[in-house]
């Protein structure tokens, strides 16, 4: 994986600002520490910083390919999973290649088939091609948002990068929070709205989309989103096909030039993608390494809860035997993730979910040390309904977000003097969404019910996991791949009938059967748990001492946006006071508090000027 920068203007000769985006690229060392260059013309300038994955010398970027007269430049951060079968597609139309790199096939896909590449590619990506001839940008993010690629535009000029903090970098950028960003900011974090930066003036390329720059032309354009289609698959049918779609997918994401592990937590998605790995890498003669997360404490202090059934040891222990791998367990202190929530903040450039970052930080900060490459099991249960709110009827018919249902706590917890619609902004949002929601003329209401629930689900909840994931890793120069985002298991798994998606009457019920004689029944079985989490009361102990401290600072910039007296309440009783969940089932109370300080940070640390 890599970091991209890029200005593009038509206004001025950008010849001899280099320095800028020098400086843009610069801050993005983390996800690219192996390699950097540069490319400079009159109307563009374009930076990459690269993590050596595939083809070492062939994959040096930007890349410059000359076809028909007309020269093309890229800048790329991702992996594409049919390489091969592009680069034989490619050479069966007349096209050569120098290296066995993706970036040269993608580049070459974008030369023969233009603005239409995007339906031809499979893969995590956020790229851009610069027209030198035409003068004409073109970028494109992947269908489920698992690269970055963020932006400014104004005036014939256009601004892109991998992360805020490049953008930032700028000498034309300032970090500016008007009132549009604070309230969603405390309305709807850590999640955002697709295409929205929060700053003022930033957007992001939403999942699925391309976006085209020319002169006095600005075009963003949606290429893919699931579309409902009839599935008269028998339910042993819809089996075999979930089963072949998650093999194949799996098996894709595990070429690379490096070394790849897996994380294992014992939960179904995470143990199949380490199954499926274990058996590619022994049929090649190695062995897998894989890696599981735990916290200090949590042996005496777990304690079962319907979020959070049981714990993961027991699993973890049987999948290593099952697999044969080579395993390493990483155990956080509670002082660690207090410690990392600064800096899980600058790493993902906003205010995210407490000791839920932190902990992946250090995560794979250790993982790093083995590894350069690892596979995830994310996005499965936003695929194949993993959640309690698949399963609970009131959550089903729920009209907002059944993970963000936090609202009387949000609304208490900031300064009632800045008149901001919590309400109204999670309400507008939740039915933007629905209303982008494709059904069948046939569709009864619960199958239109869990249409919607699927398409919030990728659209918010499994979009900020996957920033989540994105930053923590990349910010230890880790590249993570997710095998359960490919965008043909999410189309095929839109259309399955209700009632084979959730057959047996458990959540995730198809995945369950399809991977029957992959995995030991016990953890098929098993009861879903979530990413671990700490049960630790220290941990509670030492976010209330660092927000007292903040308090306790009259200069701190929170003090700005907070009900004083509700948060020293909430300090005092140890959170006990708050009785919903901040975000989803595992930003809960101290994790309430550890978001306000990752807030106050950001506000700090980015010198944020707050306009409202």
């Amino acid at each position: 994986m890599c970091g991209i920068v890029g200005w593009i203007n038509y206004n001025s000769n950008l010849k001899y600002k280099l320095y800028e985006v020098e400086n843009m690229t610069k801050k993005l060392y983390r996800r690219g520490p192996d390699e950097e260059g540069f490319y400079s013309s009159e109307n563009a300038l374009l930076g990459h910083k690269r993590l050596v994955v595939v083809d070492p010398e062939g994959g040096q970027q930007p890349m410059i390919k000359e076809h028909g007269g007309n020269r093309y430049i890229i800048v790329y951060n991702g992996e594409l999973y049919n390489t091969e079968e592009l680069r034989q597609e490619l050479k069966q139309l007349g096209y050569s290649f120098k290296s066995y790199s993706d970036t040269e096939v993608l580049l070459t896909t974008f030369i023969h088939y233009k603005d239409e590449c995007i339906k031809h590619l499979n893969g995590i990506y956020a790229f851009a091609v610069w027209d030198e001839n035409n003068k004409r940008l073109f970028m494109a993010r992947d269908h489920l948002g698992v690269k970055p690629l963020f932006y400014i535009v104004n005036d014939n000029e256009i601004l892109f990068a991998s992360e805020i903090k490049s953008l930032l970098a700028h000498s034309k950028i300032k970090a500016i929070l008007d009132k549009d960003g604070l309230e969603t900011l405390l309305s709807l974090g850590p999640s955002r709205p697709l295409g929205d930066g929060i700053l003022k003036g930033i957007k992001e390329v939403p999942p699925a989309h391309y976006l085209v720059f020319e002169k006095d032309r600005f075009e963003l354009n949606e290429y893919w989103k699931p579309m409902a289609a009839r599935n008269d698959y028998s339910l042993d049918e819809n089996v075999e096909i979930v089963k072949n779609l998650v093999v194949d997918a799996i098996n894709r994401q595990l070429s690379a030039d490096v070394k790849v592990c897996t994380f294992l937590s014992g939960g179904l998605d995470s143990s199949v993608i380490s199954a499926v790995a274990a058996k590619y890498f022994k049929e090649k003669g190695l062995k897998l390494e894989t890696f599981s997360i735990d916290y200090e404490g949590n042996d005496k202090f777990f304690k079962s809860s319907e979020y959070i059934p049981n714990s993961d040891k027991q699993y973890i222990d049987m999948m290593i035997k099952e697999i044969d791998s080579q395993h390493e367990n990483i155990i956080i202190t509670q002082d660690e993730l207090v410690n990392y929530l600064d800096e899980a903040v600058l790493a993902n450039d906003l205010p995210g979910m407490a000791d839920i970052d932190s902990s992946l930080y250090l995560f794979c900060k250790e993982i790093r040390k083995h590894a350069t490459v690892a596979l995830s099991g994310e996005c499965a249960d936003e695929v194949f309904g993993g959640y309690p709110w698949y399963m609970k009827k009131e959550d089903i018919y729920y009209k907002g977000f059944p993970w963000l249902k936090s609202v009387e706590i949000r609304k208490a917890i900031f300064n009632n003097n800045i008149k901001l619609d919590i309400e109204g902004k999670i309400r507008s949002n939740y039915e933007d969404t629905i209303s982008q929601v494709d059904y069948l003329e046939e569709d009864d209401e619960f199958t239109r019910k869990i249409r919607e629930m699927f398409y919030l689900n990728i659209k918010w909840f499994m979009i900020t996991l996957l920033n989540r994931k994105d930053r923590m890793s990349m910010s230890n120069s880790l590249e993570v791949r997710v095998p359960f985002a490919d965008y043909r298991l999410v189309e095929f798994a839109y259309n399955i009938p209700p009632q084979h998606k959730f057959c047996d009457d458990r959540e995730k019920g198809i995945l369950r059967r399809a991977l029957r004689g992959i995995l030991p029944d016990e953890i098929i079985d098993r009861k879903k748990s979530p990413y671990p989490k700490t049960h630790n009361p220290r941990y509670t102990e030492l976010v209330c001492r660092k927000m007292n401290d903040i308090m306790s600072n009259k200069n701190e910039p929170l003090h700005l946006i907070i009900n004083k007296d509700f948060v020293e309440e909430t300090i005092n009783k140890k959170v006990a006071n708050i009785d919903y969940n901040w975000f989803g089932q595992l930003m809960s109370g101290p994790q309430t508090l550890a978001y306000l300080i990752q807030l106050n940070t950001w506000l700090k640390e980015y010198n944020v000027d707050i306009y409202i």
